[in-house]
């Protein structure tokens, strides 16, 4: 039997990608290992996150850092494409407790 209050799949991931670019965007994390230590979630987990932001119109580039080596580098949302920044800021605690992460 399921929690009848527990969140959909649908619903965790739609957050947990709006969170991963706002996280991006705030310039909190913008590295998967600064994403996995800001979320507590698996580095696959944060991989296929960033890469499924491009579903919801979210450009999300990686910007590698001048004389770096190894892929060293930033992500940045450059459009949010149909979704409202502000909204998603204006409800980051709910979006966080959804999740089940702690605040940043």
């Amino acid at each position: 039997m399921t929690d009848a209050h527990a969140p959909s799949k649908t619903r965790t991931s739609f957050y947990r990608r709006l969170y991963v670019a706002w996280l991006i965007d705030s310039g909190t994390a913008t590295s998967v290992p600064a994403i996995i230590a800001a979320t507590g979630m698996p580095r696959r987990t944060a991989q296929d996150t960033l890469a499924a932001l491009e579903e919801l119109d979210i450009d999300c580039v990686f910007e590698q850092d001048e004389q770096a080596r190894h892929n060293a580098g930033h992500y940045r949302i450059r459009d949010w494409g149909a979704i409202d920044r502000g909204w998603v800021e204006r409800h980051l605690e709910a979006i966080r407790d959804v999740l089940g992460y702690p605040p940043v």
